[in-house]
């Protein structure tokens, strides 16, 4: 790809977890936390439910692309329910949805977001976040990490601009920044985040390796794969200072 490519780009959307978040880190005790109260404390349904969902109980590996890996908090409920918890779906997905805006407190960052974040900005980028995560979630993960004020958009999957893989996401970040999609680089861990960034016809889809994706599953949407999101400080040039 030319240096011309990569210098159109003018604003950054990236996904949250297994992307600004470790995901090991941070979101197998969730995970198996979910598990048990889908499971009513029965934990040989929970395991049978985390293998549903596409967690090994008992390594916590993660499939990538999996509904723990990449659904949103109605999705999962979803599968925990057709996978055998007796609660109901919506109930499920409100006591999940609590459950993740409050796991931020215990996340662990792949970086020091805020000095990072900042220096992105100081670059000139437009930056936001998309998550398959609630709106409140990532706004307290934000907030916690000291980076709020350098977003210009957030979005989860109950913001309204629908779920991914879908474009609207990413459209919602170029209505909000006044930028088109072909100046926009979806950065993720999983499919769902690059094809998001593909439908919507972005200018470039970056793959990360903090996540549950591998080089192996990424590679065939990714214009690139980085080890994580620092990498982007090499790859992306600053932006001119606006006249």
């Amino acid at each position: 790809m030319t240096s011309e490519k990569l210098a159109a780009v003018r604003g950054i959307l990236f996904d949250k977890d297994g992307t600004l978040l470790d995901y090991d880190a941070s979101w197998l005790p969730v995970n198996r936390e979910l598990a048990r109260i889908a499971a009513k404390d029965n934990a040989d349904l929970a395991d049978r439910l985390l293998s549903a969902c596409g967690m090994d109980p008992v390594s916590g590996h993660v499939v990538p692309d999996s509904l723990l890996a990449a659904g949103n908090t109605r999705q999962i409920s979803e599968g925990l329910v057709a996978a055998g918890s007796a609660l109901d779906v919506d109930d499920l997905t409100l006591r999940l949805d609590e459950l993740f805006a409050d796991a931020a407190q215990f996340a662990v960052p792949v970086t020091d977001l805020g000095v990072f974040f900042r220096r992105m900005k100081e670059r000139g980028y437009c930056l936001g976040v998309a998550s398959s995560d609630n709106e409140a979630s990532i706004r307290r993960t934000a907030q916690r990490f000291g980076f709020l004020d350098c977003l210009d958009y957030v979005a989860g999957y109950d913001s309204g601009f629908g779920v991914k893989p879908q474009p609207g996401m990413v459209h919602g970040f170029c209505q909000a920044t006044g930028l088109s999609p072909d100046q926009v680089a979806m950065v993720g861990d999983n499919n769902h985040d690059l094809h998001m960034g593909r439908n919507a016809g972005v200018r470039l889809n970056i793959g990360v390796l903090t996540g549950t994706g591998s080089i192996d599953s990424l590679s065939e949407a990714a214009d690139f794969c980085l080890e994580d999101i620092t990498a982007l400080e090499s790859l992306l040039p600053a932006l001119p200072a606006l006249s």
